[in-house]
């Protein structure tokens, strides 16, 4: 308290005119037309940027909620796109599903090795289990190969040892998909027949054969394609649709008729 009365003697003259100037500011303003207006352009305008930054601030702390409902809603229309006329063509509105989606998100991921791994936040307490696949918005990411309780461990599409159903976009010409491990923004479409024709920029799709994603989820498009004319195969270069190199949230499917699908395979491989 001391400091602020030597303060207030010390600089009295000073604070004296600074009194003096605010009254004869706020008479002036007052009393003149021109010069109220002015202030209150001047005082809206502060105010308005004020409030401008304000709003920008509480917009960017709540992107995380956003985002999340965001992630929810992208949730459950894929949920409802891919059980709506998968394997049994069931109508949108019926009770019996192929596949579930479980939201996640990507905490670790490697690109730059030949056998690349991501790590995402679910695990067998969230009932994930090994050969479920995990996707983005975007495209697939690669298939469940370790679980934890609370983390699971995905082999990317990057992966040395990665073979993954596809096809070409609106046809039933299908092959496999592997990665040279030479670029991590390139994948490879092997065992396509010479006879199908291919044209740069043509849509590569997960494929119906596959036991764990379901049909028609995007990978990515053809950049590049050479005939092994030993083998009357084209091998297809794939630019991915997804930024490997950058990943954030995930969902991880789960097909609900795959075990039976894999015991009839089974019995089919055996008989024969």
């Amino acid at each position: 308290m001391q400091q602020i009365i030597n303060f207030v003697i010390r600089y009295k003259v000073f604070l004296f005119f600074i009194f003096l100037f605010a009254i004869s500011l706020l008479l002036t303003i007052v009393s003149n037309t021109y010069q109220q207006s002015k202030f209150l352009n001047s005082a809206n305008r502060i105010s308005g940027n004020f409030y401008k930054v304000s709003n920008n601030t509480v917009s960017y702390f709540g992107l995380r909620e956003e985002n999340e409902r965001l992630s929810e809603e992208n949730q459950l229309l894929r949920d409802r796109l891919y059980n709506r006329t998968l394997l049994y063509k069931q109508p949108l509105d019926s009770t019996e599903k192929n596949y579930t989606l479980l939201r996640g998100k990507a905490i670790k991921n490697s690109f730059a090795n030949q056998r690349n791994y991501i790590t995402i936040d679910k695990g067998s307490n969230d009932s994930v289990k090994q050969d479920m696949g995990v996707i983005t918005a975007k495209g697939i990411l690669g298939i469940i190969e370790n679980t934890s309780a609370q983390f699971a461990s995905v082999q990317s599409i990057l992966n040395e040892k990665s073979n993954i159903n596809a096809k070409i976009k609106n046809t039933h010409h299908f092959g496999s998909l592997v990665w040279n491990t030479k670029d991590y923004s390139t994948v490879q479409l092997v065992d396509i027949p010479r006879l199908v024709p291919l044209n740069v920029g043509d849509t590569i799709v997960t494929g119906a054969m596959s036991s764990i994603f379901p049909e028609n989820i995007p990978i990515g498009k053809i950049v590049s394609f050479d005939l092994d004319r030993s083998k009357s195969f084209y091998y297809i270069d794939v630019q991915l649709f997804n930024d490997m190199t950058n990943i954030g949230a995930i969902y991880v499917i789960d097909n609900l008729k795959k075990i039976e699908i894999r015991s009839l395979e089974n019995e089919t491989e055996l008989d024969d």
